[in-house]
């Protein structure tokens, strides 16, 4: 038998919402010296606990408000995490869970799926028909789509009670939609701090439906997105030591690396910048002029960080880029992105579009 050990002492109406808080994590509670007559006036009510369990109930009772979910409007930075339920998708929710706890923000998770009964009712013609037996099933499908990811969030709630993530406050929506379209609705309508993705290895990427669905968010161009390769590690991920700065040479870049030392601002950090002109706009004198002024303007202003410039052939940066990272491989890339119009979107892929689907190494996309 269990032997039971007091984990607090409260007024009988604090004592009762602590017993309903613990036994929503699975913690089993007695409630002693209540007086059942007239528990109004009661003092003194002791809260009981198996004492096994008293690690996980004291990590709860400390973190109370944290563990107290609530689905109304939030205040401060919100960063969104799109699911699609797979273990890489887990552990960019991880990521953004340290992320989190560091920035003192919430996690908003976001799963969508397709109905299949409207896209398979989608004729070339003025109107659409529905079958009414479509209804019932529809209905579970959403039902099923939200079950899913309350499993998914039930695994992180857990691992932060038992303490491998750390505290903090979210919330989950559902909603219908293709994955990319969905996933910009939402943060337009939101306005999160950060985005945090995970993405397939380099030589899936072109065939699963995820890596199309990042490319698609990063050519938004609106939000701050990080993601997240299926191969890297979370260790990798939480603490880049090599960072690869891809410059465009303008005032931009400070404000791109002052967001980049406020995620991940360790120390002995090493910078690389980089330019690599879409255009010929600098001379080659005044490029390396403006790199070092921006190196000196850096060392100055971001004292952890330890700044590099980096020469770059302009015809064949590709290349270059992949000969850099072999020497010292980059832990991750950041990338201040302007948006572009679909035509040259399609035609002529960014460098940012080039190393997400043909590389394993996480990208800082930082809208300028």
């Amino acid at each position: 038998m269990a032997r039971y050990i007091t984990v607090a002492i409260h007024t009988y109406e604090k004592a009762i919402a602590l017993r309903r808080q613990l036994e929503n994590e699975g913690i089993a509670v007695e409630l002693n010296n209540v007086n059942l007559e007239v528990p109004g006036f009661s003092s003194g009510v002791r809260v009981r606990i198996p004492e096994t369990d008293l690690p996980l109930a004291l990590r709860i009772i400390e973190n109370g408000e944290l563990f107290a979910v609530d689905s109304g409007k939030n205040s401060g930075h919100t960063i969104l995490v799109p699911v699609d339920l797979s273990e890489n998708s887990y552990k960019a929710a991880c990521l953004a869970a340290n992320i989190a706890a560091s920035q003192r923000a919430r996690l908003h998770f976001l799963y969508s799926y397709i109905d299949p009964y409207i896209a398979g009712k989608v004729q070339f013609t003025d109107t659409l028909t529905y079958e009414v037996g479509d209804r019932g099933a529809r209905e579970q499908m959403v039902q099923n789509a939200r079950q899913l990811l309350e499993n998914f969030v039930t695994r992180f709630r857990n691992a932060m009670k038992h303490g491998t993530l750390p505290v903090v406050k979210y919330e989950q929506t559902v909603i219908e939609g293709v994955p990319e379209d969905a996933i910009s609705e939402f943060a337009k309508a939101n306005a999160p701090y950060l985005i945090v993705m995970g993405t397939r290895a380099a030589d899936q990427k072109d065939k699963e439906m995820i890596g199309s669905v990042t490319a698609e968010v990063l050519d938004d161009g609106h939000f701050t997105v990080l993601t997240l390769p299926e191969p890297v590690g979370l260790e990798q991920a939480l603490q880049p030591r090599n960072i690869l700065f891809l410059s465009n040479l303008d005032q931009n870049d400070i404000l791109a690396i002052d967001t980049l030392y406020r995620l991940f601002g360790s120390e002995g950090t090493n910078v690389n910048i980089v330019h690599i002109p879409k255009k010929k706009r600098f001379s080659d004198s005044s490029a390396d002029k403006a790199l070092r002024a921006l190196s000196d303007y850096c060392r100055n202003n971001f004292e952890h960080y330890h700044f590099e410039t980096v020469p770059v052939s302009q015809a064949d940066s590709e290349r270059e880029f992949m000969r850099l990272n072999e020497i010292k491989p980059f832990d991750l890339v950041v990338v201040p992105n302007r948006r572009r119009n679909a035509f040259s979107r399609l035609f002529n892929p960014g460098i940012a579009h080039r190393i997400l689907f043909r590389t394993d190494i996480p990208m800082l996309i930082i809208p300028v």
